[in-house]
């Protein structure tokens, strides 16, 4: 069998939603009215998760746009924050802790101090590696896909081949100015 191979994607914004694909639909949509019956209602999109809280990283369209990579084994559960820097302080102890007893799928979801946020979208069964100093992400040629420091301020990215990316900041090199972890369950 075949390893499967993800790749880090850019979610598109609302206004791409909108626009793609909306020229010339009219007129078939039209000739197809016209010769065949109404089909049966389709739901529009994704169902949109259940927070226990607000995220201070994500805004509601991002969660939408995510509900569309995540595995279907996840759909329509309810999200659960289990760490955020706001709340839980700078600390990947912190975090540790605080994941301590999931077992369950989570999100880790990062913004950097350009206002980059990073998104795993694929599953690798040697996707991280952690210790009480950093959490590594990913690898490829000597190097992480995403990199952080035990304090959870400083991070770093580089291409690897776990996930087929590139570098997921402006910069090698970045401070981390928020990071939360949701349970999905």
């Amino acid at each position: 069998m075949k390893g499967l191979r993800w790749r880090y994607t850019r979610l598109p914004s609302q206004v791409e939603d909108a626009l793609s694909g909306e020229e010339g639909k009219e007129e078939e949509e039209e000739k197809e009215e016209e010769t065949a019956p109404a089909p049966a209602p389709v739901p529009e999109g994704p169902v949109e998760p259940q927070l226990a809280e607000a995220s201070q990283v994500l805004g509601a369209s991002e969660m939408r746009q995510l509900g569309l990579h995540l595995p279907p084994r996840v759909t329509g559960h309810s999200w659960s924050l289990v760490f955020c820097t706001l709340r839980d302080g700078f600390s990947l102890r912190s975090l540790y802790r605080q994941m301590e007893g999931h077992s369950g799928p989570v999100l880790l979801v990062l913004r950097d101090q350009d206002g980059q946020v990073f998104r795993w979208t694929g599953s690798n069964s040697f996707f991280v590696k952690g210790d009480l100093d950093s959490l590594m992400m990913g690898c490829g040629s000597g190097h992480f896909g995403l990199w952080l420091d035990g304090d959870l301020y400083h991070g770093r990215s580089h291409p690897c081949a776990t996930f087929n990316n590139e570098v997921l900041a402006r910069q090698e090199h970045f401070c981390i100015k928020e990071l939360e972890a949701w349970a999905l369950s």
